[in-house]
């Protein structure tokens, strides 16, 4: 409800000696059936034209959504498919995040041109064109928002809620990003599959293949290629196959075949998962040096899939970096990625939207 809508309802209750119950409780009793009506209609009317708008935090296993009215109240939350724009391309990642808008407002029986806001952070849409191409794609689903796609990484750290401090993200991606200040940041890592994500799912699950293939033509057992034949229900040579065709679709799969292996004590698999948290730890030394927040008390939130699905690498994470950074305070995010992108939509409505770009 806009503020005039709320000024003109406190005076109705003003001049009509209405007081608000208890919450569950009628609002108005010893008022004529006129007035009754006329307030109700009031509400009717306001309600009618609140703004509504949805926040995304579109990852590569998932896109979660979170619809919000313009009071800053949760009215859904859905998720779809995949829409990281590197793995899926710009078209698939659009739809993903049309399919989770839609199903949200479809919970809160609201329709797509009540959407006064959308924000989006989407792993792999750093680059302006591939924003610009989802944006397009996605405007016809929500005709009346104004669209703004963006990179998940600025929004993870928005997300922490505090300056200082920092954020790793380790999912099927990795990276570290960290401020000091509302739009300066420092950030390590993020550069995708291809050039390395080192410590993320897609990095442990390649990591392990190659290790795997190294026992295979040494001719000798190994327990971790055995659970992934297991897993996948094929020959090595098929397996390998399936990797060359797809590898940022069956490395991440790799990730928790290593992280139960871990829990039940095999060596090897620790032994990947460690490197994978020194490999996260690099990165988050790279952020603190910029910043020089080594020293300095400041909030280091985790995020993702790795930290979510190995409690091992979980433990080693927090240790490396207490070893190194004594003043932080290590935790998950106050909130998930996706409420965080619904706020600052809610926002933006009537404020300029800022995002500090990495």
């Amino acid at each position: 409800m806009s503020t005039t809508g709320r000024e003109k309802v406190q005076h109705f209750r003003r001049s009509n000696h209405v007081k608000p119950e208890t919450a569950g409780g009628p609002i108005v009793k010893s008022v004529s059936l006129d007035h009754r009506i006329g307030f109700a209609a009031l509400f009717f009317t306001y309600a009618l034209f609140m703004r509504y708008v949805l926040g995304f935090d579109g990852g590569g296993t998932k896109t979660e959504c979170v619809l919000m009215d313009e009071t800053g109240a949760i009215l859904a939350r859905s998720r779809s498919g995949p829409s990281n724009a590197v793995n899926v391309g710009p078209e698939a990642a659009a739809a993903a995040l049309a399919e989770a808008g839609k199903e949200a407002l479809r919970s809160a029986a609201q329709q797509p041109a009540s959407v006064a806001f959308v924000l989006a952070g989407i792993s792999g849409a750093g680059e302006p064109a591939v924003q610009a191409e989802i944006k397009t794609l996605l405007q016809p689903t929500f005709p009346k928002a104004s669209i703004v796609i963006t990179s998940d990484l600025p929004l993870t750290l928005a997300a922490t809620g505090e300056i200082p401090s920092a954020v790793v993200i380790a999912g099927t991606g990795s990276a570290v990003l960290g401020r000091t200040a509302p739009l300066k940041l420092a950030r390590a890592g993020g550069f995708g599959p291809i050039i390395g994500d080192p410590g993320s799912a897609n990095d442990i699950g390649r990591k392990t293949v190659a290790r795997c293939f190294q026992k295979f033509l040494n001719n000798e057992q190994f327990p971790l290629t055995d659970e992934i034949l297991h897993t996948f229900d094929c020959t090595w040579t098929h397996f390998v196959d399936l990797v060359r065709e797809q590898p940022t679709v069956i490395f991440p799969k790799i990730f928790p075949i290593v992280a139960k292996a871990s829990e039940a004590g095999d060596a090897s698999a620790r032994s990947i998962l460690i490197t994978a948290a020194k490999d996260l730890l690099q990165q988050v030394f790279e952020v603190l040096s910029q910043l020089q927040l080594q020293n300095t008390s400041f909030f280091l939130a985790k995020t993702g899939g790795v930290f979510e699905g190995s409690p091992f690498l979980n433990a080693e994470f927090d240790r490396l970096v207490r070893e190194m950074a004594p003043s932080a305070r290590i935790g998950p995010l106050p909130r998930p990625l996706a409420e965080s992108a619904a706020l600052l939509a809610r926002d933006a409505l009537t404020s300029p939207l800022q995002i500090p770009e990495s």
